[in-house]
């Protein structure tokens, strides 16, 4: 592999300048990935210096071309590339690579570092991110009248062999073929290496007819380091408009390194001595921490002069735009800013017979939700009859459709989740996505991605207790909701009946930088008497108070609410005043004061209960007597399941007498 074959001098060096600054980046910290940094390096220049559309001055800008850099152990080499395009990304910045509170952490994490799109580093998901940036780039484009006006970018995605190694990449890729998402180009740094040794050792299929088969243009440089056939590849993936497309760069591992090639290069600072034999190779004499001037010059009159024009006609279309379609680019701002004071869902009115599942109240929200909030994009994983994610008459986004509001995403609940992270941190949508509760735990990394990266995705969950039934122990869910609480920054709502669902998906809109997770039932649930939204927003409030005195509390979720409330006629019956207490949602009680919290839980925890037919490990903090499930449930209809276990209200008091 030859070093900048028919390159000028001022490429090399500029290559040379990021590769040795990565170098010093990474042996300051004492800690790094170098090995695919040093290799791709010339791939990320030409895609900065030729081709990426984006202004480092605003960093935010709306129609800016996206990069997701889903290897993201390879964050050095993009604080490097940050740093010589103009982002407020300094040397000192560089300098505290990895350090704590820096702008530059070990993986990037968006809203931390200017020019960082998407938190990466789990592998895969930034593939799956960056398909559903560019589907948000479709649907945005086609949802407005003349929409390629003031919507028309590209997405570009950085991955390696770890990444295609993952299950996840195969789904996201799958899909944005099914799709046909023409401004989607990936690059595979193919180095034929892996942390534990060659990828050999553990994948030997042919990638570019995987990517064939999923419908995919594919293009190859056969030498990394020769960046005018880089240059030629990406021009070539952006003439394409047909498919997603994806270029397989064929890379040494660790560049320039005395042990380049070898998979000890991929996570281990390269040291002084072997960096100083790095730096020698590509020809680069300077002292550590240096960039030369004329390469600043260079990506200040490429990149950044690049962007700051793109950005100024654009702002120019925008105003010319609003002009020809205020009532549409009012909208359009709205979207983007996730301003939805004038988009609020209508205040339903209850008849107090209503019984109705929390999944089918739900399912009226969505199907009406594109007349609401014109910008909503979602869907889910095949179950759209059992979750009520589907929209009448939606004819279901694809390339024919790409102002459609439903997805029909496929079996494929980790991309779900990804992809609609993606979609939220590219903006302009509204977005939710529906699966059942007990395949949460095939899209929990994704869910906590979106609690990293503060984004507000509305992920739906039915099918949310053992009364699934039939379906047995593998389609019931246990440990999940307890699983989901312990999420940092995750909103759990498990509402009890048709008023709190209501309000929980309104929480859910109402949100800008939190997730929420709507656990909804199968099963109908009766309308209660004193159920209230206000309740529902801050978390847990008393749903049915006692006549006289209470000594005991009881607290429930969801479909044990309406149980706890027969509980509680039943035990003022022997004597026992019980008062009940709807818990919702465990994140907003928190945030609630002290004295809102204690006119809720008034009596001491030993004289509390909780009431939750899944895992209670949650419960200890509210209530000293925790019934609840701790054991896979069975395969029964749902009245014979729930005997069994003795979920009845007969049983259920009798456990709690069983304690006075």
């Amino acid at each position: 592999m030859e070093l900048f074959k028919k390159e000028n001098s001022l490429d090399k060096e500029a290559v040379a300048a990021i590769r040795s600054l990565l170098i010093d980046e990474i042996n300051k910290a004492k800690s790094g990935h170098p090995g695919m940094a040093l290799d791709i390096a010339p791939a990320l220049y030409v895609l900065y210096k030729n081709h990426l559309i984006a202004d480092p001055k605003d960093p935010k800008w709306i129609n800016r071309d996206r990069f997701v850099l889903s290897s993201g152990h390879n964050s050095a080499l993009l604080y490097a590339m940050l740093h010589v395009a103009g982002y407020a990304v300094s040397m000192d910045d560089i300098k505290k690579f990895r350090q704590l509170n820096s702008i530059t952490p070990g993986h990037p994490e968006v809203g931390m570092t200017p020019g960082v799109d998407a938190t990466a580093g789990p592998l895969g998901q930034g593939v799956a991110q960056a398909v559903g940036m560019a589907m948000a780039e479709e649907a945005v484009r086609a949802s407005y009248p003349e929409g390629g006006k003031i919507m028309s970018h590209r997405t570009y995605c950085l991955c390696g062999d770890g990444c295609l190694e993952e299950g996840l990449s195969q789904e996201a890729i799958s899909f944005a073929g099914k799709q046909k998402l023409g401004k989607l180009i990936l690059i595979y740094d193919a180095n034929t290496s892996t942390l534990d040794g060659p990828t050999s050792n553990s994948m030997d299929e042919d990638v570019k007819m995987r990517f064939m088969s999923a419908h995919w243009n594919v293009y190859e440089v056969k030498d990394g380091n020769d960046l005018a056939e880089i240059d030629h590849a990406i021009s070539k993936a952006k003439e394409k408009s047909d498919a997603p497309s994806m270029i397989m760069i064929h890379t040494i591992i660790g560049f320039g390194s005395a042990l380049q090639g070898s998979h000890k290069t991929h996570g281990n600072p390269l040291g002084a001595e072997d960096g100083a034999h790095a730096k020698s190779v590509y020809g680069f004499d300077y002292p550590d921490f240096t960039i030369p001037d004329e390469v600043y010059k260079l990506f200040k009159d490429s990149f950044a002069a690049r962007g700051e024009k793109a950005h100024e006609e654009w702002n120019a279309a925008f105003a010319s735009y609003g002009k020809e379609h205020e009532k549409e680019a009012k909208v359009f701002k709205d979207a983007f800013e996730r301003n939805l004071k004038d988009y609020r869902l209508p205040k339903p009115l209850f008849d107090p017979s209503t019984k109705e599942a929390s999944r089918s109240t739900s399912g009226r929200i969505v199907a009406n939700l594109p007349k609401i909030i014109p910008f909503t994009l979602g869907g889910s994983a095949d179950v759209a009859g059992s979750v009520k994610t589907a929209i009448p008459g939606d004819p279901g986004f694809d390339k024919d459709h790409r102002n459609a509001k439903n997805v029909n995403f496929g079996i494929r609940e980790f991309a779900m989740a990804s992809i609609q992270n993606g979609m939220l941190l590219h903006g302009g949508l509204v977005t939710y996505v529906g699966c059942f509760l007990i395949f949460s735990d095939y899209m929990k990394s994704a869910i906590r991605m979106s609690c990293l990266e503060k984004v507000p995705a509305i992920y739906l969950f039915s099918h949310d207790s053992i009364a699934v039934g039939e379906d047995g122990e593998t389609h019931q869910p246990i440990e999940q909701l307890a699983a989901l609480r312990t999420i940092p920054g995750l909103r759990t709502i498990r509402p009890a009946d048709a008023k709190e669902t209501s309000e929980a998906w309104q929480l859910a809109l109402d949100s800008v930088s939190e997730p929420t997770a709507i656990i909804l039932s199968r099963q109908d649930l009766p309308l209660l008497a004193h159920s209230s939204s206000d309740g529902v927003d801050k978390g847990a409030y008393v749903v049915s108070s006692s006549e006289k005195k209470a000594t005991i509390e009881l607290i429930a979720t969801g479909s044990e609410v309406s149980l706890a409330i027969d509980v509680q006629k039943l035990l003022a019956l022997k004597g026992i005043e019980a008062e009940v207490v709807s818990m919702p949602c465990v994140e907003l009680f928190e945030k609630q004061s002290e004295d809102y919290k204690k006119s809720v839980l008034s009596l001491p925890k030993s004289q509390r209960y909780s009431l939750e037919m899944a895992c209670g490990a949650t419960w200890y903090k509210y209530a000293d007597h925790v019934i609840s499930l701790d054991e896979f449930g069975r395969s029964a209809p749902e009245a014979d399941v729930i005997a069994y276990f003795g979920w009845t209200k007969e049983e259920i008091a009798k456990r709690i007498l069983a304690t006075l």
